[in-house]
């Protein structure tokens, strides 16, 4: 059986950081010296990473992050302990990877803009951006939202995506998708644009129901990888070479990666993907790399 292991959430939500030996210390070096790998973590995004019921940081997302800590203990030959570094939003994840205060980040999308300042591994999942409406609401088709008000979190690839799927839509800013979610309940808007597993879980949390998401083929879709040191070859390829294992072990069968998956975003998951999809798209990063035994 897969053993789920959870960062416990201090009471601050913010473990000190050692500092780095010195500028040209690589993650691997830092890792190696310390025993400590450092993730900047949102405490906020089911089912990737949030605080559950028992007040641990969990998730699809920390999951992987384990998986990687797990690769780097037996690559070193030493027990590696997770620090968790709360950065909520991708602009301050960037500057704590910029300034060594955390050595990745996970759950975080790839643009081409972000990765001028850091480095992307491999995808381990895919965002489908779609937008959430009330059921019996009739839009549910691409062209059924055009002149609707669609709520959007400003400066995020979401945004981007509402903005050339449906120009004849009308882009609702607001701050924080929790706020986006109240203002649909509240019928300021017509609709929230998101990624469809974190809108759908963030929903659930917030005790609404009765909602659907549109249009069956999504506004956009973006690889979620884990952002990286830029630069630190050694450091991107365990990681890289962590996802491909853990993608081809579920891809088998493996009992420990298909509880993984089934927990957060299989069939019985927090929420769940297209079993058909997910598989494609593991398939077709495993065929791009070698396949690990």
């Amino acid at each position: 059986m897969f053993t789920k292991v959870k960062l416990l959430l201090l009471s601050s939500l913010l473990l000190l950081v050692t500092p780095r030996a010195g500028l040209a210390e690589t993650v691997m070096e830092k890792v190696a010296r310390t025993g400590i790998l450092t993730v900047g973590i949102s405490l906020n995004q089911a089912p990737y990473s949030y605080i559950n019921a028992e007040n641990e940081i969990d998730g699809y997302s920390v999951n992987v992050v384990n998986l990687i800590r797990n690769q780097l203990s037996q690559e070193l030959g030493k027990p590696i302990t997770l620090q968790a570094v709360q950065a909520e939003d991708a602009a301050a994840q960037i500057s704590k990877l910029q300034n060594r205060e955390v050595d990745i980040v996970c759950n975080t999308a790839f643009t081409w803009n972000r990765d001028q300042y850091v480095d992307f591994s491999t995808s381990y999942n895919i965002v489908n951006v779609r937008v959430l409406v009330p059921q019996g609401s009739n839009l549910l088709t691409l062209q059924a939202l055009a002149g609707k008000r669609l709520a959007v979190v400003p400066n995020t690839v979401f945004e981007k995506a509402a903005k050339l799927a449906q120009p004849q839509a009308t882009l609702v800013p607001i701050a924080t998708f929790t706020d986006a979610l109240k203002a649909l309940k509240a019928k300021k808007v017509d609709g929230v644009v998101g990624d469809s597993l974190f809108i759908m879980a963030l929903s659930q949390s917030l005790g609404m129901t009765n909602l659907d998401l549109a249009p069956q083929s999504p506004l956009a879709s973006y690889g979620v990888g884990c952002m990286l040191p830029q630069g630190d070859a050694t450091f991107r390829r365990q990681v890289n070479y962590t996802i491909v294992k853990f993608m081809g072990e579920f891809l088998r069968g493996d009992p420990q990666a298909t509880e993984l998956i089934n927990t957060w975003i299989g069939e019985a998951g927090l929420v769940q993907v297209d079993p058909e999809v997910l598989r494609n798209f593991f398939r077709f990063t495993v065929m791009t790399h070698e396949q690990i035994p």
